[in-house]
């Protein structure tokens, strides 16, 4: 694939999951993956280190299409609302700073192409 057919960016972050939880005995982190397409900053899929492919499929749906250039506090909220597991924290953590990269990355690119 040519580098010009590529039209989204890639983001992860991890965060420590909690002990005694299955996700710290299995990853020991609570593991986020974005891709973004940055003309827009709608998230077009994601992935996370959960282990059932339920809690996949429902974080995905929760994500998808998320748009970040209105913050990501709307969507923690979201979390926080709707996902009851004693991870959550760690997958908020982990997705706020999978925001903060991608802002800071963003706008690093930004600032390289336009003095190039």
């Amino acid at each position: 694939m040519s580098e010009n057919n590529l039209k989204t960016v890639l983001v992860t972050a991890y965060a420590k999951a909690p002990q005694g939880s299955a996700m710290y005995e299995i990853y020991k982190h609570a593991g986020i993956v974005l891709e973004i397409n940055p003309s827009n900053h709608v998230i077009v899929n994601a992935e996370f280190t959960f282990i059932t492919d339920l809690a996949q499929d429902f974080f995905r749906r929760m994500t998808i299409g998320y748009n970040l250039s209105n913050g990501v506090d709307t969507l923690v909220k979201h979390i926080e609302t709707h996902y009851f597991a004693p991870s959550s924290g760690s997958v908020i953590v982990a997705l706020k700073a999978a925001y903060k990269r991608y802002i800071e990355k963003i706008s690093q690119v930004k600032n390289e192409s336009v003095t190039l």
